[in-house]
């Protein structure tokens, strides 16, 4: 048996940046006083003059971003999602989207794999969030391999970007060196006739397992993997669709207005099929580790072939 290997994507984001920063004397980071958990540690060891904890005030954060954004600077600020998204939403909206500055959050700590740190610190409605503002791009990679190439890709655009980084440690799911993110593509990572699975971030690496386990029972599931939730890659969807004529989506985030209301706005204007949405069901998170969360609200990939088994047939 061929054994999986973790790596850990905020430790990814961390040592990116640092790399990044050798090169690119405009990158800054702001951080919330969680540059430990974050991983911007790794930044401000290399470039102190250029890392700045701005303390518990994410409102602070961005507009320090912004003002920093307007000098020619590219700013990166971090902190957990659930304070991203949520405490300086007005200054996402109005400070960097708005204007349009070149301002990148890179939050970590999403979804109900944030764990033992219960309900209040698990982002569940984040990408919601953000994908309503208009010109920011969202993207929520599948690993550590993915983290480090929309990293530097982000460094290269021109724009706010939101990235959505998880806590827990990911099997690599993409070889280093091989894969180049595209932020128009989403990737098929698995051909199949029978359904289409949608998904990205944490849950790309399960339901990639729980496609495997449908397959030896005569199950043929095409995966897609659509880190960029806005803008979505709509014309990979549809093709996928036109070919199952059934689509599912799978997401570490509410149904709500995640990945799953992104698939169900594009075919619905474009091809109409039966979509079934799995995520967390318009509620809160709960204390556990992260496995006995994933597993507790059917994300794990044993308890994801269960549900597309009983939903294709």
């Amino acid at each position: 048996m061929t054994e999986v290997v973790k790596k850990s994507a905020r430790g990814e984001y961390g040592l990116t940046l640092a790399d990044l920063g050798k090169t690119n004397e405009n990158i800054v980071v702001i951080d919330c006083d969680l540059s430990g958990s974050t991983m911007t540690k790794y930044f401000r060891e290399k470039f102190p003059e250029r890392h700045f904890n701005v303390g518990i005030a994410e409102q602070d954060a961005v507009t320090t971003a912004v003002g920093l954004s307007t000098t020619g600077k590219i700013p990166f600020v971090s902190t957990f999602a659930v304070f991203a998204s949520g405490r300086a939403w007005e200054q996402i909206r109005n400070g960097v989207c708005y204007p349009n500055f070149n301002v990148k959050i890179v939050a970590t700590h999403c979804g109900i794999t944030v764990g033992e740190d219960g309900a209040s610190h698990q982002a569940l409605e984040d990408v919601a969030i953000m994908r309503a503002i208009p010109n920011i791009t969202v993207i929520a990679p599948a690993d550590a391999t993915e983290v480090r190439e929309v990293i530097t890709w982000a460094a290269e655009y021109k724009g706010p970007v939101y990235v959505r980084v998880s806590r827990a440690n990911l099997p690599v799911i993409f070889k280093e060196g091989e894969y180049k993110f595209n932020p128009k593509k989403a990737v098929v990572m698995k051909e199949g006739k029978d359904v289409t699975v949608v998904t990205n971030g944490e849950t790309t690496c399960e339901v990639v397992e729980a496609a495997k386990m449908l397959e030896a029972e005569g199950i043929s599931v095409e995966v897609v993997h659509a880190p960029v939730v806005k803008p979505l890659d709509t014309e990979t969807i549809v093709n996928s669709a036109k070919k199952t004529n059934r689509v599912i989506t799978v997401e570490n985030h509410s149904i709500i207005g995640g990945l799953g209301g992104a698939v169900c706005e594009a075919l619905s204007e474009n091809y109409p099929v039966k979509v079934s949405r799995i995520g967390i069901n318009d509620q809160f998170g709960q204390t556990g580790t992260a496995s006995e969360l994933m597993e507790y609200y059917g994300l794990s990939a044993k308890k994801l072939a269960e549900k597309i088994k009983g939903l294709v047939k």
